[in-house]
């Protein structure tokens, strides 16, 4: 399956399936959270602001670009996800949060409210 952005839909992942063994997570720092390929539905694990965030690995995002508002665009060696959603598809629409600190795993977590599989 990929994930599109739900008002223009844009293809917004390559294929990913979901992980079927959630203790393959990765929880070190400045790594990947979650292997290549695959996706998780948090339940809040990760303590996001967003119900049900779908987690992916950041290199299976297609088709974003940073968010244009350079508040939500804060970290020291990445980006720290704590201001808000700082990822957009191609056509400026908001999709979700990446985390890719150097003080954390990294990942995107989109929002379902924003994003839906196709």
């Amino acid at each position: 399956m990929k994930l599109i952005c739900r008002t223009c839909h844009l293809e917004i992942s390559k294929e990913v399936r979901e992980l079927p063994d959630v203790s393959l997570v990765n929880h070190k720092d400045a790594q990947d959270y979650i292997p290549q390929g695959f996706y998780i539905i948090d339940d809040n694990k990760m303590h996001l602001d967003l119900r049900d965030a779908i987690i992916i690995n950041l290199k299976d995002l297609v088709n974003s670009k940073r968010h244009s508002n350079r508040s939500r665009l804060n970290g020291c060696c990445g980006m720290d996800g704590l201001d808000g959603r700082n990822r957009l598809c191609l056509r400026n629409h908001e999709i979700g949060t990446e985390k890719s600190d150097c003080w954390m795993a990294h990942f995107i977590a989109l929002d379902p409210e924003m994003v839906q599989f196709e």
